[in-house]
């Protein structure tokens, strides 16, 4: 199969004017294929030879302007076109196949209750794997489509959907959309309706997910009217689309897809088990960032693929930024949890080998293939906090009002980034450009470290910045009161590089923290003073914003060589245990157990790390017996349970069917109990095939595949790895469930011999089931737990000498990266 390039998209953007697309769906003919008609109407400017993509089972028919055309043509997913100038009309019948990865028209049977659903994810390149189509961005239509389906289903798509006497499905005419944004989720979905501002509103799950989706309704809806009245009061455009429903589909790949007027996330966000607020406030952000994409993204889209920052990057920062604005009352500090989760996601990705800048030259991204790697930390996260630091330099009205102008001069067409920049550039007199440049066409983190100068009362504070950006910041100047408490003296704001040291007055502070508020993207570093009183008085700094500052500057010096992986975790026996941010205890625990326990301490300091994490989780656990924060008791029971390293306590609660004060054990909690104890060796088949009896659903199916991959027995073993790489049976949530069983530290022994045969294995799997699986295969699959000179000497020689596709080849790049630092940071070296 071939890519699409970026000459080949100019090219052919240049000969055609694409008007519509006749799109019909027979989803009636089995359960491994589906019937696909497409007629497209289009105009070639002038006489040329282009053509048409699909990947179908079976090309039944093509004709152009009534001429039949060859099947035998199709070359790869190429069927080549002569055209005249004119109008023109192309008809195209195939069979296409359904989806086992989450790519094209997926199609998932409920173990729950035997119902069949299908959705569609056409990202990038997969409307291919649908209908026939030319796949660009740039070439924008109306879409009309049909759907024909089973008695008892109801068919969503991105217009108002009727069912027409016949028994088809109708799809109102959509307005100009780019190929990879055309949506259908079709089955016998459970829904609830509602109208908002006039348009109808709607969500929709699979059945045996109604009485958990009717338990959130209230909250998902209000977060929906709330993000859609701030941005109606953000943006001049009104919302472009004729309804809003948001469909929860099963095995996604991503967390949400913008699809206009239907987007679709991952049903995990119908939550059928315990979660914590933070958890109920990335369900929120999700929302608000997909809602986003309405504007940027679907209403302006960008024209190549160079460009996937204006659309996420976008969508990243007003996700949080409208939630913290319009929901304020049910999550007060989501800022604090972009800094402690996204922005560490950023951090990481942007001191890989494979970093990119958050705008990379249109050079760097010269086909389909190589875009597809840059939905990453640096497009989210990075280019998120990139804009946020816009803002607090250029200031919100005058970011907004450049918006906004964008906005108009571009609807339902597409831009690129110049086009952005000189639109913004129109509502400020500041130097966009250049500060373009130097944000958006850069790499690598800058970091920040405080130097005090001068004695007595009258001092000066300059700031050292390795790197090349400049900084609009607010540096926390802190005293500790005599209780211990750390008390903000001031907020002094500085721009870095500065033209002259900041000279204050009064003694010097305990603590100065740059960055203070989060507000640009660097990493941190602390005086001499600073730092002793961080690593003393964490707890006791009054704002969890700082304290995520302050906690994310300590992560960082832990993976650069410089604070001891067992001082951070002593930092947070300390501290966490007082620490009242949901997000910071989640991050902070996260960090500890599956970054320092798995893979920074050595096997030998492996056991003392696990069990300061575990006396972390006891002592949150006796904070939280009056039941007054069950989200931090949960996260507590969580860690504790990744952290056993004897069964008896966990196997008690699992065989009580509770946790002694709380809470019950619901789903969830007992799928990681019985996971945990698998890894213990204290479970076995019969008690997994019992679990799954009580819990028949997809979840429990994953539960299940887990809890197998990860007994520790040679037999168990065998049967994961054949299951993985063997034969194409599982689904892409199964696969990934059956490779996070697979390797665990403490069964390195045991799995040993798998270590050198994983690389053939995932080139010979991403070559026989595409990126996603690739993906998912680098990500899960690969023996990350496996932290010696010769595991990494084995990876760097296939990653030299064997030839594999893309998407395999950047995951194995970031993880054999990751590799390398742990064993930097066992050694003790920056």
């Amino acid at each position: 199969m071939s890519v699409l390039t970026r000459d080949e998209a100019q090219t052919r953007a240049q000969l055609l004017d694409v008007h519509r697309y006749l799109v019909d769906l027979d989803l009636t003919t089995g359960a491994e294929t589906f019937e696909s008609t497409s007629t497209v109407r289009f105009t070639a400017r002038a006489a040329g030879d282009t053509f048409v993509e699909l990947k179908p089972v079976t090309l039944h028919s093509a004709t152009l302007d009534g001429e039949p055309l060859d099947p035998a043509a199709l070359d790869g997913n190429r069927l080549p076109l002569s055209l005249t100038e004119g109008e023109h009309e192309l008809r195209v019948t195939t069979t296409m196949r359904y989806s086992r990865t989450g790519e094209g028209m997926h199609r998932f049977t409920d173990p729950s209750d035997g119902e069949s659903y299908v959705y569609t994810q056409l990202f990038m390149e997969d409307v291919q794997r649908v209908f026939a189509a030319f796949d660009q961005p740039d070439l924008k239509a109306v879409f009309e489509v049909a759907v024909t389906a089973p008695d008892g289903w109801t068919v969503l798509a991105n217009g108002i959907t009727e069912r027409q006497p016949d028994g088809t499905w109708k799809a109102a005419p959509t307005p100009l959309l780019s190929t990879y944004f055309v949506c259908v989720a079709a089955g016998p979905w459970h829904s609830i309706r509602t109208e908002h501002a006039g348009l109808p509103f709607g969500i929709h799950c699979r059945r045996s997910l109604a009485a958990h989706l009717d338990a959130d309704a209230d909250e998902i809806l209000a977060v929906t009217r709330a993000c859609y009245d701030r941005y109606h009061e953000k943006f001049d455009e009104p919302y472009p689309f004729d309804s809003y429903d948001q469909a929860f589909v099963p095995e996604f790949n991503a967390g949400a897809m913008e699809n206009p007027g239907l987007v679709t996330f991952r049903d995990e966000f119908v939550f059928r088990s315990a979660v914590t607020v933070t958890e109920r406030q990335t369900r929120a952000m999700v929302i608000a960032h997909e809602m986003a994409h309405m504007w940027f993204g679907d209403l302006v889209t960008l024209r190549w693929w160079d460009d996937i920052w204006l659309n996420e990057s976008f969508a990243e920062y007003m996700g949080y930024q409208t939630v913290n604005e319009a929901c304020s009352d049910l999550f007060p500090d989501t800022w604090v949890d972009f800094g402690v989760t996204r922005k560490a996601w950023g951090y990481e990705a942007d001191q890989r080998p494979s970093t990119h800048p958050v705008a990379p030259d249109p050079e760097a991204v010269p086909d389909t293939a190589s875009a597809l790697l840059n939905f990453d930390g640096i497009s989210y996260a990075k280019g998120a906090s990139a804009l946020r630091q816009l803002v607090a330099w250029l200031g919100e009205e005058d970011f907004l009002a450049g918006i906004n102008i964008h906005f108009k001069r571009h609807r339902f067409g597409n831009a690129t980034l110049a086009d952005f920049i000189d639109n913004l550039a129109a509502a400020t007199d500041r130097d966009v450009h250049g500060w373009a440049e130097q944000w958006l066409r850069t790499t690598g983190v800058d970091t920040l470290a405080p130097r005090l100068d001068g004695e007595g009362l009258h001092w000066k504070l300059t700031v050292d910045r390795d790197g090349t950006r400049p900084h609009r910041i607010s540096a926390g100047l802190y005293d500790r009161d005599p209780s211990g408490d750390l008390v903000l003296r001031e907020h002094r704001a500085l721009d870095v590089p500065q033209d002259a040291p900041a000279e204050l007055t009064g003694p010097r502070p305990a603590l100065v923290v740059l960055n203070d508020g989060d507000l640009t993207y660097t990493k941190l570093r602390f005086d001499e003073t600073s730092e002793e009183s961080a690593l003393r008085g964490l707890s006791r700094i009054p704002d969890p914003l700082t304290r995520a500052v302050v906690w994310n500057a300590l992560r960082d010096m832990v993976r650069d060589g410089d604070l001891a992986p067992v001082e951070y975790l002593a930092v947070a026996g300390a501290h966490l245990t007082e620490e009242t941010e949901l997000a910071l205890v989640q991050g902070v625990l996260a960090f500890a157990r599956h970054q320092i326990a798995d893979h920074y301490v050595s096997a030998d300091e492996r056991p003392a790390a696990l069990a300061t994490i575990s006396g972390i989780a006891r002592a949150l656990l006796r904070r939280t017996e009056d039941g007054e924060a069950p989200g931090l008791r949960l996260t507590a029971v969580r860690a504790f349970v990744d952290s056993a390293t004897t069964p008896d306590k966990i196997a008690s609660w699992l065989d009580e069917g509770t946790v002694h004060g709380g809470p019950e054990l619901d789903p969830e909690l007992r799928w990681r109990i019985l996971a945990r104890l698998a890894v213990l060796g204290a479970t076995d088949e019969p008690a997994i095939a019992a679990e799954l009896e009580r819990d028949p659903s997809a979840t429990g199916r994953e539960g299940a595949a887990r809890c197998r991959a990860a007994l520790p027995t040679p037999e168990a073993k065998a049967a994961a790895w054949s299951a993985l790489f063997d034969s194409d049976d599982l689904s892409n949530y199964l696969f990934t469930a059956t490779a996070q069983g697979f390797w665990q530290p403490e069964q390195a022994d045991l799995v040993r011999e798998y270590v050198p045969r994983f690389y053939e294995a995932a080139v010979a799997l991403a070559d026989r089931r595409g990126p996603a699986m690739a993906e998912a295969a680098g990500r899960h699959a690969f023996p990350a737990h496996a932290v010696d000179a010769d595991s990494l000497a084995l990876g760097e020689h296939h990653l030299a000498d064997t030839p594999m596709i893309p998407a395999l080849h950047r995951k194995l790049v970031d993880q054999l990266d990751d590799l390398r630092r742990a064993l930097k940071v066992r050694e003790g070296s920056p």
